[in-house]
């Protein structure tokens, strides 16, 4: 189906994208008129190692979670992509094969736009050039933590760390008012391939630091912040 003939949801899945956002109207139904809307299903691939690299791949509605599987068949999650989020940047400037696995985490909607337009975009809009570094800079930076989490900190400390991120994500400028009741993201298990961790080792922890009285916990995924400035003190590294 081409983007065109559902405008309204093409300009919002358009329009969310920071790389795109500054654009006018006209300049995204142009981008618009390129594109394509794909729908996925809870558990479908969207794309497996070996596939060749051609879209760009915007998410507009669901959940999609990147990962990798190695020799002996662990799942390293490397990302999760919401609403607004993209992908495939790399495949328009290189021809290389995806080595990656992306699979729908509930029923997804996805806008693609193909490397041959998104080439001409850069040379009709040269500033899209310009937020495409600024994200690759994001990732870089979001690549390093994760390295210095996972080759620095013990089980413990990265745990205490993922939920010291997701609180700041949550409240990025605001002062942290506790007790603060959060939702985790994604399943145990998937937390746990993230942090590169066991999912026993995960409700473990947990349950030391409700123990501890940093945290409470309640069914799989609800979690209340009890003390902020205790998990700050466990994720620091050791002096």
């Amino acid at each position: 189906m081409r983007c065109h003939h559902e405008m309204d949801i093409s300009k919002l899945c358009v329009a969310s994208v920071p790389i795109f956002n500054h654009l006018s109207n006209l300049e995204m139904q142009e981008i618009m008129e390129s594109g394509r809307t794909k729908f996925f299903k809870k558990g479908e691939f969207i794309f497996q190692p070996g596939d060749p690299s051609e879209n760009l791949l915007i998410i507009h509605t669901g959940r999609v979670k990147i990962y990798r599987v190695s020799d002996t068949g662990k799942e390293q999650l490397l990302r999760i992509l919401e609403p607004g989020d993209f992908i495939g940047d790399l495949s328009i400037f290189t021809n290389e094969t995806i080595v990656n696995y992306a699979e729908a985490m509930e029923n997804t909607e996805i806008c693609t736009i193909h490397r041959t337009d998104m080439q001409q975009l850069l040379v009709t809009h040269p500033l899209i050039s310009v937020k495409i570094l600024e994200e690759f800079s994001k990732r870089l930076k979001e690549a390093e933590k994760t390295i210095e989490r996972l080759s620095l900190q013990d089980a413990e400390k990265r745990i205490a760390s993922y939920l010291v991120e997701l609180v700041q994500s949550i409240n990025p400028s605001q002062a942290i008012q506790l007790p603060l009741q959060l939702t985790l993201p994604m399943s145990k298990k998937d937390i746990a391939s993230y942090i590169g961790t066991t999912k026993e080792t995960l409700s473990r922890r947990l349950s030391v630091f409700q123990e501890n009285g940093w945290i409470t916990l309640k069914g799989q995924r609800n979690v209340t912040i009890l003390d902020f400035e205790a998990l700050l003190q466990c994720q620091a590294p050791a002096l």
